[in-house]
């Protein structure tokens, strides 16, 4: 692995009194993708929320560049460099998919969403549709075409492929693989084995709010990561 954009160690988080994390680190640098891995419950969310800010944590260290953004929230993680795309939620629901895209930024460079949106053209269809209405899959690839439009060094995507046609995921596959060839970085927590399969450089696999196996992609083989998925 190059020097880590992003790192984080001994994070011990959760909500309220109930402990969800216990320990846990990893690391991705620039043009790399850290796919999370595990069966559900077992705090894939919670380390994704906590890295993104909404979650404090009792313990631990979380770097990006170098620079500890635990006293950041949010909105300045994203300033500082870090998008997220929650599992839940992923839209708003009100807005037209135009608004959803553009609402939150002060320019209106077109550029910035052309690579997505030629990838996905449903969503250029349906620009004056409320976000509402689209169906769960195409919400998913709206709120991946906003944050890949956020042009972020790092970008956090959780469960990115829930309910997603095959062909799309691929789509989007290609997507992160171009945006990791000019340098930017992916943490990914993602159930579609073949799809972190073809993006991830590494993998953490977690378990009981605790890593199981982090190690690069290439040095773990698919019948062990599916070993780690059944009940």
């Amino acid at each position: 692995m190059s020097q880590p954009m992003l790192e984080f160690n001994g994070l011990v988080s959760g909500y309220g009194d109930t402990m969800v994390l216990r320990d846990v680190g990893g690391a991705v640098g620039p043009g790399e993708v850290l796919g999370i891995l595990g069966r559900n419950g077992v705090g894939k969310t919670t380390l994704m929320k906590t890295l993104a800010g909404f979650i404090r944590p009792q313990q631990g260290a979380i770097t990006l560049n170098g620079r500890s953004v635990l006293p950041l929230p949010p909105q300045n993680r994203l300033r500082a460099g870090m998008a997220y795309a929650p599992q839940e939620n992923v839209v708003f629901g009100d807005l037209s998919v135009h608004e959803n895209l553009w609402l939150h930024l002060d320019d209106h460079d077109e550029s910035r969403y052309a690579s997505c949106l030629s990838h996905f053209p449903r969503l250029s269809e349906r620009m004056a549709q409320r976000s509402g209405l689209l169906s769960g899959g195409e919400r998913k690839l709206l709120s991946f075409t906003r944050s890949i439009g956020l042009r972020a060094p790092l970008t956090l995507l959780d469960e990115p492929t829930e309910g997603v046609q095959p062909e799309n995921i691929e789509r989007m596959a290609g997507v992160v693989r171009t945006q990791c060839s000019s340098g930017a970085a992916f943490v990914i927590v993602e159930q579609n084995l073949a799809f972190l399969l073809s993006v991830a450089t590494s993998v953490l696999v977690m378990d009981h709010g605790q890593v199981q196996l982090d190690k690069p992609i290439s040095e773990v083989s698919r019948e062990a990561l599916e070993a780690f998925l059944m009940v």
